[in-house]
């Protein structure tokens, strides 16, 4: 029966030997969960399982390595080397196919970009390796510096080794009842190795020529065949423009394609990128939604095998024009399948606002887990790594909750705990919520962020919560209430130095503020416009603030400095994201972006401070020398935050139950404030009081309720 909302991205589609009941695929994704040794856990297949029941027709299951011995993509991934670990792959099969998915499993050696072991890698060709964006990264200790991986080549007798664990590996997916596998040719493991210009120097039969480069993958897809059977589908993945000098370009890309449908290959899913140019690799905010989708239109014209285009890709809406175009023959989602994964229920039911979209701020999914060695979370849903909050249950004691502000954490806050039946009220002192969250509305390639703002703010209303704005409740008003959950965020610093509070010296909320006049998720309208600064500002701190209003400005044409007490600017922020704004402030773009850039580079007074602010734009900077630096400007603007504990200590004199949540407790970033809100929301139950950590806990076990 068609879908009357998305009719083509809900038609069936043939892949090899077997049908997908629809377009929408889950790209291969690493969540980094198995057990130590690569077996499957009950975390794995209930992730997966998840994605299947939320209507996904095709999940690929991410970065299993066929021997984890030389090479594991994440510490730890699901691995394919060992019979005893079928049954628990079977397991994970199960999961899936009793929800009408179809799954296979992507068969991947990251080579060179091995999480571990940490030392004695091997690629096609001998160098060194400096990858601080992947998760194979070179692990600097606190004493010492980076001087990059040393990579040994691969002998001959070596890669035909490996050959025969990848046979094996696709042969033991084949026993488990997984329906195909794919191999990972992409962004700089141990198969793109082989097929790239870049990193191949070879000149046997491995290397040299273009067919020579692609003998790798062939002869794997080869002996898969041979153990398997001819009709057992096989996939690959590959980047179809890697945008480092010396890559591969679409025009070979679409050569491979050719290639590989002659040799038996059952689909092609299109990625993009190299480590070396972390940006299109990992896609952070800064690239729009199916910003890669003209590579698999391209090799589409050419092969008549299905091919799964990838990245950024969000709206239900948009990925049915991309499909209704013949662009593609799938929709390949990612993160945004971590983000919610029943993406392919709401889009079917027509529930396109109901879905949480992925913000693409590799934090969770990334940065504070895969790359440091954890399973993986989301900044944005808590439920990701942490079943408690898939099924939540209703409290055995309805409380009245005071949320003290609507933010990132104060929201999550309220939503859980509404959800279990509490009755809450949020305090916002604005006319809107969202927090620091509206401060990117306005921030080139940053507004992604309102998406979640939005999801929140929708399901604050459907569940009738409360919400009193432009008030900042008293102690009185407080005491009516059986709990206080603190989420007021962090508050401005102003250093106590001479010129502090000249006019021309500004926050960076000031700089920030959203320009629409009506929003619906402002009760009154006729917000306050965003100051309009002079051509050269100097940003002082070392904070998201500063990032978006540099990002801002720069873009504006406005000549930025940045005044940072640390070593390097923004050391903490994600290094994906991080290598982006470093090009884009270096007057360049991220590799693949088409945004404007800045007229003027960046610069930077790293080790400094300001100590004064003259009366005529005159700022005077100190390094941790005691250099001083006079630097000429139109505008200040203070990027200087801490936690704002007021209410909480006032609570907590008053013997409030209270808990401080997000940036009130720790300024740190979005996926803090969100799990902080929603664990904040799930103790709320029986027996709750603070603990001698003045933390709020429930659920007391009976030694600790005897009095």
């Amino acid at each position: 029966m068609e879908n009357k909302n998305f009719p083509t991205l809900f038609s069936p589609l043939g892949i090899g030997n077997f049908t997908v009941k629809n377009r929408i695929a889950m790209a291969p994704t690493d969540i980094s969960s198995a057990n130590a040794d690569g077996s499957v856990n009950q975390r794995v297949i209930t992730f997966h399982e998840e994605v299947a029941k939320g209507g996904t027709g095709f999940i690929i299951v991410g970065a299993s390595t066929p021997d984890k011995a030389t090479g594991r993509p994440t510490a730890t991934c699901i691995a394919l080397d060992e019979d005893p670990l079928i049954p628990g792959l079977a397991s994970l099969a199960e999961g899936m196919h009793r929800h009408g998915a179809r799954c296979a499993v992507q068969i991947q050696h990251p080579g060179r970009q091995a999480a571990w072991p940490r030392k004695g890698l091997f690629s096609a060709t001998d160098m060194v390796a400096h990858l601080p964006g992947s998760a194979g990264h070179e692990v600097v200790y606190a004493d010492s510096f980076a001087q990059g991986k040393s990579i040994r080549e691969l002998s001959i007798e070596e890669i035909y080794d490996l050959i025969e664990k990848f046979g094996e590996a696709a042969w033991r997916c084949q026993q488990a009842g997984f329906d195909a596998v794919e191999l990972h040719g992409a962004h700089g493991y141990l198969i793109a190795q082989f097929m790239t210009p870049f990193v191949n120097k070879r000149n046997d039969r491995f290397g040299g020529t273009f067919i020579d480069r692609m003998r790798f993958p062939l002869e794997i897809i080869d002996r898969i065949k041979l153990k398997c059977g001819p009709d057992y589908p096989v996939g690959i993945r590959y980047s179809a423009v890697e945008y480092v000098d010396g890559g591969r370009e679409l025009e070979e890309s679409v050569r491979i394609a050719e290639l590989m449908e002659k040799h038996g290959a059952a689909w092609i899913d299109v990625s993009m990128g190299i480590f070396e140019a972390p940006g299109p690799t990992m896609d952070p905010m800064y690239y729009p939604q199916g910003w890669a989708t003209f590579a698999a239109e391209e090799m589409k014209k050419t092969v008549h095998i299905p091919i799964i285009t990838t990245h950024s890709l969000r709206d239900p809406k948009f990925c049915e024009q991309i499909l209704a175009e013949g662009k593609a023959d799938m929709v390949g989602l990612s993160r945004q399948l971590v983000a919610d994964q029943y993406w392919a229920n709401k889009a079917a039911r027509g529930e396109s606002e109901n879905i949480r979209k992925c913000i693409s701020c590799l934090v969770g999914c990334w940065q504070e887990s895969l790359m440091i060695k954890r399973e993986m979370r989301c900044a944005i849903n808590p439920a990701v790594g942490d079943e408690r909050f898939i099924h939540v249950e209703p409290a055995k004691k309805v409380y009245q909750v005071a949320v003290v502000g609507g933010g990132p954490a104060g929201m999550e806050a309220a939503r859980l705990a509404a959800i279990r039946g509490h009755k809450v009220t949020i305090f916002e002192k604005s006319k809107e919520l969202g927090g620091a969250i509206l401060y990117c509305c306005t921030v080139p390639g940053f507004a992604k962020m309102k998406w979640y703002a939005d999801w929140e703010r929708r399901q604050i209303a459907k569940l009738g919560v409360e919400v009193k704005y432009g008030t900042e409740p008293g102690i009185k008003d407080l005491k009516a209430f059986d709990v206080v959950l603190v989420a007021s965020g962090a508050k401005n610093v102003k250093p106590d130095i001479p010129g502090i509070n000249n006019d021309f010296v500004l926050a960076y909320q000031d700089v920030l503020r959203c320009t629409t006049k009506s929003c619906e998720y402002w009760p009154e309208g006729g917000k306050e416009p965003p100051v309009e600064t002079g051509d050269t500002v100097l940003i002082w701190g070392d904070y998201f603030g500063t990032i978006n209003a540099a990002e801002k400005l720069g873009q504006k044409g406005k000549k930025v400095y940045i005044v940072t007490e640390n070593k390097e600017f923004a050391e903490w922020y994600d290094p994906v994201h991080r290598d982006v704004m470093m090009k884009r402030f270096n007057g360049n773009n991220g590799e693949g972006l088409n945004m404007k850039a800045f007229a003027h580079p960046v610069t930077f007074l790293n080790n400094s401070t300001v100590v004064e602010i003259g009366t005529k734009g005159d700022v005077i900077v100190m390094d941790s020398a005691f250099n001083r630096t006079t630097v000429k400007v139109d505008n200040v603007v203070l990027s200087l935050v801490e936690r704002d504990e007021s209410v909480y200590q006032d609570c907590l004199k008053e013997g409030i139950p209270v808990q401080e949540i997000g940036d009130a407790h720790f300024v740190k970033n979005l996926r803090h404030a969100v799990f902080e809100g929603a664990n904040a929301a799930l103790t709320l139950d029986e027996d709750l009081t603070l603990n001698a950590n003045r933390t709020l806990v429930s659920n007391l076990p009976t030694d600790d309720r005897m009095k």
